[in-house]
């Protein structure tokens, strides 16, 4: 809801050489009157970008934010799209290296002038005409990471639109965090997805709002080591709700399904 807030926040202290990345600058694309808030960049830009940071392909790459991963997720998934590897979520982001009282400043390190071999494609998408044909045919499962609120209709503080697509499975992202705000451990990821693994045959597909806090949900499922192998990887649905919406053809349900 602050765009800038995320900008101030690092300006004020940062972990040492660490670059800020903004969501809607560098994470995403500008929206269309067709897509969602958060589109997918444009890879060559991305490219850019990872090369002002002085990113090879051997450079170990580790995203943190202050939400749980819910931002630093879709820098994960991004690196990954474009097909690199070694990249990692800080367990417990920002917070948790202030607890430690390890070493913070203000000094924003300097940019470099590379640019890194993209080739997008790496991870898994869909699109919305893929989700309403596969809810029609029954060949894909939605998991939305929004809150159970928002996923209700009970509230709605973003979109324009309150509700969740009819069938999808409310897993709010910070499902996967204990209360110290890290990531739960494999076995008990695995074992809170359970009623996800036994549905082999329809496709998994992670949603939110804006398919952002939707890649925390895909990080979590790798971390848990679920296996997917029957109907491919879970995919992002890069539109989710809010190009779902879009369209007043399309259904709108307010019925609360969870998984625990």
């Amino acid at each position: 809801m602050k765009p800038e807030a995320g900008r101030v926040a690092w300006e004020t202290s940062h972990i040492p050489g660490a670059y800020y990345a903004d969501l809607d600058k560098d994470l995403a694309a500008p929206r269309t009157d067709y897509s969602g808030r958060h589109p997918l960049p444009d890879a060559e830009q991305f490219a850019a970008l990872l090369g002002s940071w002085g990113v090879t392909p051997e450079t170990h790459i580790v995203a943190y934010d202050a939400s749980g991963g819910a931002i630093a997720a879709r820098l994960w998934w991004l690196c990954r799209w474009v097909g690199h590897e070694r990249v990692s979520l800080l367990d417990g982001g920002y917070p948790a290296w202030q607890t430690q009282k390890l070493p913070v400043t203000t000094d924003q390190p300097a940019f470099a002038n590379g640019i890194y071999p993209v080739q997008p494609g790496h991870m898994p998408v869909v699109q919305t005409a893929d989700v309403e044909l596969g809810l029609q045919e029954g060949t894909i499962a939605l998991l939305d990471a929004r809150d159970a609120e928002r996923f209700e209709g009970l509230a709605e503080p973003i979109d324009t639109m309150a509700g969740h697509i009819p069938g999808a499975r409310n897993r709010p992202f910070r499902i996967n965090l204990d209360a110290m705000g890290r990531f739960r451990g494999p076995a008990d990821l695995q074992e809170s997805f359970r009623e996800l693994l036994g549905d082999k045959d329809r496709r998994l597909a992670s949603m939110c709002g804006s398919g952002v806090t939707a890649c925390q949900n895909l990080f979590a499922l790798e971390l848990a080591g679920v296996d997917f192998n029957d109907a491919g990887a879970p995919a992002l649905y890069v539109g989710s709700w809010s190009e779902w919406i879009k369209s007043s053809a399309r259904p709108v349900d307010s019925c609360l399904e969870t998984v625990d």
